[in-house]
């Protein structure tokens, strides 16, 4: 669990997007007068989070394991890193899925779009091994 003073850590930590919080950023849930059951809530929402979190990275991590086994069988048989057909079916089902879920549909799509060209950067790299017999295209079997 983490506490306060780490969140503030984190939100205080410079996010490459030049914002300038100045002397008159607002560290919200650290004040003293802060009610105790708020703080408890927050505390209980923000453990909810985090445990989101997790779960999100342990299923893109299940994700990228089974595009890795995609892109070694793309390249054993030299097949092109990106399906531009699938790509497009599958911001087309995510947007879908996104609305129904009450997501915003362009924020999802963003998103497919950063792991779909990441899978594709792994497919390149993968295909690129195989062709330079960098090493083998189908991996290690752990």
């Amino acid at each position: 669990m983490n506490s306060v003073d780490d969140r503030d850590h984190v939100d205080n930590q410079d996010h490459g997007d030049n914002r300038d919080h100045g002397d008159n950023r607002d560290h919200g849930d650290d004040r003293d007068d802060l009610d105790e059951s708020v703080r408890a809530e927050l505390e209980q929402l923000r453990d909810s989070i985090d445990n989101i979190d997790a779960a999100v990275v342990h299923i893109l991590a299940e994700r990228f394991k089974a595009t890795q086994r995609v892109g070694r069988l793309k390249a054993e048989h030299r097949l092109p890193a990106a399906d531009p057909a699938r790509e497009a079916r599958q911001i087309k089902r995510l947007r879908q899925l996104a609305e129904s879920a009450k997501l915003d549909p362009a924020f999802a799509e963003k998103l497919l779009n950063f792991i779909i060209a990441e899978v594709i950067r792994h497919h390149e790299t993968l295909a690129s091994e195989s062709v330079t017999g960098g090493g083998s295209p189908s991996g290690d079997r752990r």
